[in-house]
């Protein structure tokens, strides 16, 4: 799955890190959160879980393990000055296969709002100017699919591909706010 800043989450991690805090620039204000203007912090853990993400896990589903470095699961957070993003990522793996995995997903997004199916999408389908979710350039890997559901500064992605016999899923949360926002 590619992040609308071209970087890749998963594949390595310290990816994901980068893509998050870019976010940060790119990403609108979104409603204020409990940090104040004068409180500021940062959060990196290799460590998350399914009430980080507001997804539940696939039934039977496992963290994924392959032969790279790569985390299976991260919780990433930045906030000063009033504004920030927080961001959790998990990798999991299934013997059941992708369409099931994916019909899951797509249900379970479903409590976010519009599900949008960005397997297929074409970038310039997408409302540049319109305050609401796009696909943007986000894309599953080849073979995969990739939902996406909330708003642009309460995003949950989910990406699922093939792998043998079943599949492998990313689950992912980002939100960003800035406390000076008029919503």
């Amino acid at each position: 799955m590619r992040m609308s800043t071209g970087t890749r989450f998963v594949r390595p991690l310290h990816a994901v890190v980068l893509g998050a805090l870019l976010s940060i620039g790119f990403a609108p204000p979104a409603v204020s959160q409990s940090q104040d203007k004068d409180s500021a912090g940062i959060v990196v853990s290799g460590k998350a879980d399914s009430r980080d993400i507001g997804l539940p896990l696939y039934p039977g589903s496992k963290p994924a393990h392959d032969d790279s470095k790569d985390s299976q699961a991260a919780r990433l957070g930045l906030w000063g000055g009033g504004s920030g993003f927080k961001m959790a990522v998990l990798k999991m793996a299934s013997s059941d296969s992708m369409e099931k995995v994916a019909a899951f997903y797509k249900k379970a997004l479903a409590q976010y709002g519009k599900v949008l199916d960005c397997t297929n999408a074409p970038a310039d389908a997408d409302k540049k100017d319109s305050g609401a979710l796009t696909c943007g350039d986000d894309h599953p890997d080849k073979g995969g699919t990739l939902f996406k559901s909330g708003s642009k500064e309460n995003q949950h992605i989910v990406a699922v591909q093939p792998s043998g016999k079943g599949s492998l899923y990313q689950l992912v949360a980002l939100s960003s706010w800035n406390s000076d926002s008029k919503h």
